[in-house]
């Protein structure tokens, strides 16, 4: 059975069965899209480390603010992806081990969360998502919520 957390149109984490010794089944979506196409098993420990981290670094406000005002989610998030410096490292998001290595994600704030990720892996399903940057807007305490409770339900 599955338990979810959140709304999959704006964000959410489902937890699933055990898949085997030490790995369960962890499907993350945002703005509609299932990020973990490529691998749901997540090993726990790792995962629900991580994911504390994000949701305590949302709660102290500690994501970097809006780095270029007046431009779309979209925009800003190709201009922080295309930057190789650390600059770009400030802004990434989502790290949760294996199972959403085959996005990339970033997120700041702007009153809210805004995140944004991108396919990047040829094999992806769906070929006209490559590329693309996708977003959505979630506030920051309902983020940090939603990942404590999954984390709480994977342990």
């Amino acid at each position: 059975m599955t338990e979810r957390f959140g709304d999959r149109a704006t964000f959410a984490v489902e937890i699933g069965g055990v898949a085997t010794p030490g790995l369960r089944v962890v499907d993350v979506w945002a703005a509609g899209r299932r990020l973990t196409v490529d691998d749901n098993a997540a090993y726990v420990p790792s995962l629900a480390f991580y994911m504390r981290a994000d949701a305590q670094r949302v709660r102290a406000g500690d994501l970097p603010a809006c780095p270029f005002p007046g431009r779309s989610p979209e925009e800003i998030f190709g201009l922080v992806h295309a930057d190789r410096t650390e600059f770009r490292e400030r802004f990434w998001f989502l790290r949760w081990t294996e199972i959403v290595d085959n996005v990339s994600t970033y997120a700041y704030l702007d009153g809210d969360v805004v995140l944004g990720f991108r396919f990047w892996r040829d094999t992806h399903p769906v070929p006209e998502e490559l590329g693309r940057f996708f977003t959505t807007r979630i506030p920051p305490e309902e983020f940090a919520t939603i990942v404590e409770n999954a984390v709480d339900a994977l342990s």
